[in-house]
């Protein structure tokens, strides 16, 4: 290289020009990050800090309640009164095979120590000793677990009740599972729902298809670029993907909300409205990206624009179409889980209802269901793309 060539225009060494820019992208880098950094609130030890507090949302996502089985349940009463009268009740009826209770006292006033003794219940299983005063609510006391006879002995201190010449009751019961395991309710409600989403989406992409395939045409720029009323065409439906685009799903299911009622019809003119933009966006852009010289062939024998776009455009585009539309079915059935938040059906309307309800493990049923279908169409969408690509 001469010495002309290591330089710029002005005679500077083109090395150390370069390192100059280098510092400076560098600095404005720095600059950029470190304000968005502070716009932003990022503190990296309120995560790390704060991640106890999601523990128990996370066990119980992961463990859903997809599974029910059916429950039998065995309980004993003994009476007890408050305060001591007279007469005292008696103490239950001993049994050789029903469960009964034997209080160390049948009267007694709050805050007095009581052992409660437990026979004939089922062995080695978990109860609840629970206090029902005669007025009031019943309030539970102390769980337990019955030993290899069904024998358990818990001591306890009398609640503060109010104290009436009423019997109050102490009653001991447990529950325990029978039988073979079978798909929960919560699990069949998200299955319905589930394939209500999945069609939502694909109505919704169904819609969008029938209208963003012609836009497509006439927002590439190939083919309207040629003439001043093309053009004007051009920029005209390019806008109008942006703009659509640029508003969230969330939003067009709250308008659709409003115009046709809550309910699934919502959901799908809202996916269907922002999938016109996303797929008109993507197949104008496949569109532009074509061979030219089938355009130009078809052109030279006198062929007029519908002729063309049929004999030249479309031969071309068919597979990427296809694939654009597969993944945006894939991309409506995420989506509409966000749009279930305003009332726009699907799944999404039950997982943010056990959300806000924090019942997690019947949300965990919904977030697993949308997971499996999503992995499934991604499968499927990728077989496709590879047998039309």
């Amino acid at each position: 290289m001469s010495d002309q060539e290591g330089k710029d225009m002005k005679g500077r060494p083109r090395g150390l020009l370069s390192s100059w820019r280098f510092v400076g992208v560098l600095l404005v880098a720095i600059i950029v990050y470190s304000y968005g950094w502070r716009v932003t609130e990022i503190d990296l030890q309120t995560l790390v800090t704060g991640a106890p507090d999601i523990v128990h949302i996370v066990t119980q996502i992961i463990q859903p309640d997809l599974l029910s089985r059916d429950r039998a349940y065995q309980s004993a009463y003994a009476g007890f009164l408050l305060p001591c009268g007279d007469p005292s009740p008696a103490q239950a009826t001993r049994s050789e095979s029903e469960p009964y209770l034997v209080l160390s006292q049948t009267c007694g006033s709050p805050g007095e120590p009581l052992s409660v003794e437990g026979f004939n219940f089922r062995p080695n299983t978990r109860g609840t000793l629970r206090w029902t005063p005669p007025v009031g609510t019943q309030r539970s006391l102390q769980h337990f677990d019955s030993d290899e006879n069904g024998h358990f002995v818990l001591g306890i201190s009398v609640p503060e009740v109010a104290e009436s010449e009423e019997l109050q009751q102490v009653e001991a019961e447990l529950r325990w599972s029978v039988g073979l395991p079978y798909p929960s309710e919560t699990a069949r409600v998200v299955f319905e729902k589930m394939i209500e989403t999945v069609f939502l989406a694909l109505m919704a992409t169904s819609f969008a298809i029938f209208i963003a395939v012609p836009l497509s045409f006439l927002g590439a720029r190939n083919l309207t670029g040629g003439h001043r009323g093309t053009v004007i065409i051009y920029f005209a439906v390019r806008g109008f993907f942006n703009i659509v685009r640029s508003i969230e799903p969330l939003i067009w299911a709250i308008i659709f909300a409003v115009w046709v009622s809550i309910g699934p019809f919502a959901g799908v003119l809202a996916l269907g409205m922002h999938s016109i933009a996303a797929l008109g966006k993507l197949y104008s852009e496949q569109v532009e990206s074509i061979d030219p010289g089938p355009i130009e062939a078809i052109r030279a024998t006198g062929a007029n624009a519908l002729q063309t776009i049929v004999y030249a455009v479309v031969p071309q585009i068919v597979p990427p179409y296809l694939a654009f539309t597969i993944y945006r079915w894939d991309i409506n059935v995420r989506m509409s889980t966000v749009i279930g938040m305003v009332g726009g059906g699907g799944v999404g309307f039950l997982l943010i209802q056990w959300v806000n309800l924090l019942r997690y493990k019947q949300a965990g049923v919904a977030v697993w269901a949308i997971t499996v279908v999503v992995w499934v169409m991604d499968y499927v969408s990728g077989a496709v793309r590879e047998k039309i690509v």
